[in-house]
């Protein structure tokens, strides 16, 4: 953050012993670790361009396959990832990291042996079990890899992981689909992530917490309620909070019916879809990401409240793209579109993520990201599919069929504007909030 502001931050605590890492090792750990996060986005998304074969398979309704998508996933996801994240901020990250890649692999392999929706179903809650252990300890460790003027970049690399995977997802989902069946999908993006649990487990040191600041975090742990109340005195998180909590119900809703909308709008086929989203959310994802964290290092090195300032805008800006997307009548209209609507709509990931982890102390900083994941998958992947596909069924089908789709995403994808409000209502209060922060 901004010079002014971290030299009020909790000056006093104690230097760290050990030295910093090198710059090639902290970037070695970096791309690793966005890598996992990749692997977590392909076995998360890829169902989003399955859901049409597997409804047809099981004869369900738009409203099961939301359920399926959204709060199967997320019963465990939101259970499990506040004591995942407490656990982090006690003991060896790189292992919670290593063990939950792990888990979340195999029951994403498992999920091609499902033999009813039921079966399928209890999968996906374990792929949000083992999920749960993923972004919390990681953007713990990035902060003790990276320090404070370089957080912002750093964690917004990792953040593209989010569209690398999804982008992956629906290439391979879309050309798997055509040739084969979701079975296999399932079977091809779920074992490898076990080799890589490994890689983790063996490769990645546990670095002393607070190194990249040279401080030491004071005591052992920070009990849950004391991290709770912390967190509620803090104007700027609760705001930014609520605003990342809209930005993703539109984001989660818009990407997990992308592929049934052009399907069934459109009449595009898996292949073509999958090439049409997937490039799109691969490189204008990370562009947007890699964009946003760029600029909020360097404006925020001048005035804080940029950091907060910059998703604001975008969550904005990004609103008459996503109505191109939506209504436009041509596929190659709709597309073009989609492209600065992609863009724009990742760009709060890495300003928000480095602001958080500067908010609070050391050894607060998985819990607070946890409680922050926690309310953004719960109110964005547990109810925006959930919410279009209840639209599909009971308010937009009967009047417009076909097209229902279209009104239903509109819907949904229009609460990442009003993200926007509370994205610079937290800009107002952040000096302030970051200069208070706990040791």
């Amino acid at each position: 953050m901004s010079d002014a502001v971290n030299s009020n931050a909790v000056a006093a605590a104690p230097a760290a012993t050990s030295s910093p890492p090198t710059r090639a090792y902290s970037g070695y750990v970096l791309a690793l670790l966005t890598l996992v996060f990749i692997v977590s986005n392909i076995d998360r998304q890829i169902l989003a361009i399955l859901i049409e074969p597997i409804k047809a398979e099981f004869g369900v309704s738009d409203t099961a396959m939301g359920l399926l998508t959204g709060l199967a996933f997320m019963v465990f996801y939101t259970l499990a990832g506040i004591p995942i994240a407490r656990l982090a901020d006690r003991a060896s990250r790189k292992s919670i990291i290593a063990v939950a890649l792990a888990i979340w692999s195999l029951a994403t392999a498992a999920s091609g042996f499902a033999r009813s929706f039921g079966q399928l179903a209890l999968a996906r809650v374990f792929v949000g079990f083992g999920e749960a252990g993923c972004t919390p300890p990681a953007h713990s460790l990035i902060s003790d890899y990276f320090p404070p003027q370089r957080r912002a970049t750093a964690l917004s690399i990792h953040a593209g992981g989010a569209y690398i995977g999804a982008a992956l997802a629906f290439l391979a989902g879309g050309w798997l689909v055509a040739h084969y069946d979701w079975r296999v999908a399932f079977y091809l993006v779920g074992f490898p992530g076990v080799a890589l649990a490994l890689v983790v487990w063996v490769t990645v040191r546990e670095p002393p917490r607070g190194l990249s600041e040279q401080r030491s975090a004071a005591g052992t742990s920070v009990p849950f309620r004391e991290v709770l109340r912390f967190l509620l005195t803090q104007p700027a998180y609760i705001a930014m909070t609520i605003g990342a909590a809209l930005q993703s119900l539109a984001g989660y809703g818009v990407m997990t019916w992308g592929p049934s909308f052009l399907s069934r709008v459109h009449g595009m086929g898996w292949t073509d879809i999958g090439l049409g989203l997937g490039w799109t959310i691969g490189l204008a994802g990370c562009l947007g990401a890699f964009t946003g964290g760029r600029l909020a290092d360097r404006l925020g090195a001048r005035d804080a409240r940029w950091y907060m300032r910059l998703p604001a805008l975008q969550a904005v800006c990004g609103l008459p793209f996503l109505v191109g997307f939506m209504l436009l009548p041509t596929t190659a209209a709709a597309l073009i579109c989609f492209v600065p609507y992609y863009l724009l709509s990742a760009m709060y990931l890495g300003p928000l993520f480095a602001t958080v982890q500067g908010l609070v102390g050391l050894r607060m900083r998985a819990t607070a990201a946890a409680i922050l994941m926690f309310i953004m998958n719960l109110v964005g992947l547990g109810l925006g599919p959930l919410a279009i596909g209840v639209l599909n069924d009971f308010l937009f089908g009967p009047i417009f069929g076909q097209d229902a789709i279209r009104y239903s995403m509109l819907a949904v994808g229009v609460c990442g504007a009003f993200a926007g409000i509370f994205f610079w209502r937290a800009s107002r209060r952040l000096g302030t909030d970051l200069a208070q922060r706990r040791a």
